[in-house]
């Protein structure tokens, strides 16, 4: 007996079976153009309705459709059926057991740089010091003129600038000391702040110097602020960076948006004689520092004459070599797992 000689319901049991008996994808397209394509089954059996009693010509065509949805849900799913079977065939050939765990996941660690920064950051803030962040894309007024640097001026030649654009007045930050600029602009006297983050300068890199690097800005203004509470909060962070007091001593030192300005200095915490680190000085070159200039707290929208600050620079890149020893500063961004993995 032939298909056309079928009625709609062996039809659908015949169809049914036949694609459950389907051995593979390519036999599987052949039943379904025989059932569903262009001068298949089904089109038989709607081209056979007109010829049809007008009484029965609306259930022929029901039972037309309702067979046409039936073989097409059954084609798709033993077509996923042969898809899987043919993913388990190539799992069995490879040796791939899916009963057997899954390997452990890795576990990474923190960046050292990340690992002193937070660290950093708590000290901070249990100091009081509230926490910012700023662009990295600074303006040259915040960069350079906010912070007593005109366009004329000699340290400029010192900063190698990456400029973005062909005007001047977007660069790369060069130091922290923007958001100096920002924070007396958007909080209100008195206040104490942190800012670490990451800068930009022309450098040639060598093992202790890189084009990219990292810095926390520290600023802090109040009433009658002076040298003396400078020193003080410096004493208690590297108290808290090194787990004993250390003694500092304060040279001068030129930064155009401080005065007076130093370098503020750390007894070295790892000899008392003289060593590779301190450079056998046994002190070691820590920060620059100093009370905030008035052009500077003017430019930030603070009158110099009713408060006062202390602003200073901590090179995280370098307090990061320091604590674990690092020789070559370039290792610190190069994402070399291999030295990722020490820490």
């Amino acid at each position: 007996m032939t298909s056309n000689e079928l009625n709609p319901e062996e039809l659908k049991a015949q169809g049914l079976q036949r694609a459950a008996s389907a051995a593979n994808e390519s036999e599987l397209k052949a039943l379904e153009r025989e059932y569903l394509g262009k001068g298949g089954v089904i089109q038989g059996l709607l081209s056979a309705i007109p010829t049809l009693e007008p009484s029965e010509r609306g259930a022929a065509g029901k039972q037309a459709n309702m067979l046409k949805g039936a073989l097409s849900v059954a084609f798709e799913a033993r077509s996923a059926e042969l898809a899987l079977e043919a993913v388990e065939g190539e799992r069995l050939a490879t040796g791939f057991d899916a009963t057997m765990p899954a390997p452990g996941v890795e576990r990474g660690s923190l960046h050292p740089i990340t690992q002193v920064t937070r660290e950093l950051e708590d000290l901070f803030h249990s100091m009081g010091y509230t926490i910012l962040d700023g662009p990295e894309v600074e303006t040259d007024h915040n960069n350079f003129e906010a912070l007593n640097i005109p366009a004329d001026h000699p340290a400029r030649d010192s900063q190698d600038t990456f400029y973005c654009n062909k005007e001047g007045s977007l660069v790369l930050r060069t130091h922290t000391s923007p958001v100096q600029v920002r924070a007396m602009k958007h909080l209100k006297p008195p206040f104490r702040a942190v800012a670490p983050g990451k800068v930009f300068r022309q450098e040639s890199t060598d093992a202790s110097h890189e084009h990219t690097f990292h810095q926390m800005e520290g600023l802090v203004v109040g009433k009658d602020i002076s040298v003396g509470h400078l020193i003080g909060a410096m004493k208690t962070l590297l108290a808290g960076i090194f787990g004993k007091e250390i003694e500092v001593r304060l040279r001068p030192g030129y930064f155009p948006f401080v005065e007076p300005g130093f370098e503020l200095d750390a007894r070295c915490p790892f000899c008392t004689e003289g060593c590779s680190v301190c450079k056998r000085t046994t002190w070691i070159e820590l920060l620059p520092c100093g009370l905030v200039h008035p052009s500077v707290l003017r430019a930030g929208g603070i009158d110099p004459e009713e408060w006062s600050g202390f602003a200073f620079g901590l090179g995280l890149s370098r307090l990061v070599m320091l604590r674990f020893g690092i020789d070559d500063v370039r290792h610190l961004l190069s994402g070399d797992l291999r030295f990722l993995e020490q820490f």
